[in-house]
């Protein structure tokens, strides 16, 4: 299954969506097509093109899937979805692809639970077992940062598992729970402190953690 999951599992929207930064596909290699991958990637191309949406990719371990699949997104210039089978051949395909592409937004977006442990209850015992779980913040990050790379960028390579179909809540509801600072701007610092109170953020000056900011001077 995996021979054939790290290339076919793939979804290519209609058309590229309206965005802030509309950037072009640059797929980065030292190395160029051979075998069979030029014909590969030439028929690949044509039947997206023409709305030919299931197609499957076979070949064996390292015969260069992946590769023609970047050359596929390059030809289209197109958002992407590539979708895993499991957190492992994910993080495999997000390298590849952050190799392939490194001046475009290519994301990771998997399960952010380390542990999970739904509640139970044990009845020969009569023992209940409450729900615990175990967050990775650095994935959680990331996740947040495919969702961002979406909403802002049209070059966007998301490497998921099927974490991802399940949804995150509605665009709308996001885009408005952001604020935008930018470089050499000029902000009023009680309307920025106002703001970050209504994102629930919570001001704490003496430690600083995820969901806190402080405040020093004026």
């Amino acid at each position: 299954m995996e021979n054939v999951a790290a290339a076919n599992m793939l979804f290519l929207p209609e058309k590229r969506p309206p965005v802030e930064d509309a950037r072009e596909f640059k797929l980065v290699s030292e190395f160029s097509p051979a075998g069979d991958q030029p014909r590969a990637i030439e028929e690949l191309t044509k039947s997206l093109q023409t709305g030919e949406r299931d197609q499957v990719l076979l070949g064996v371990t390292g015969s260069g899937k992946t590769f023609t699949m970047a050359h596929v997104i390059q030809n289209l210039q197109r958002p992407t979805l590539v979708l895993a089978p499991n957190k492992t051949l994910a993080a495999q395909l997000y390298g590849e692809m952050k190799d392939f592409f490194p001046e475009n937004a290519v994301e990771y977006f998997v399960s952010y639970y380390d542990y999970y442990q739904p509640e139970a209850y044990v009845p020969r015992s009569d023992t209940y077992i409450e729900k615990d779980a175990s967050v990775n913040e650095q994935i959680d990050r990331m996740r947040h940062a495919a969702t961002r790379s979406l909403m802002e960028r049209g070059d966007v390579v998301i490497v998921a598992s099927v974490s991802c179909i399940y949804g995150i809540g509605a665009v709308e509801t996001y885009s408005e729970m952001v604020t935008r600072l930018r470089t050499g701007a000029s902000i009023d610092q009680r309307v920025l402190m106002k703001r970050l109170v209504d994102l629930q953020y919570q001001r704490n000056d003496a430690s600083f953690y995820r969901g806190a900011f402080r405040v020093r001077g004026d």
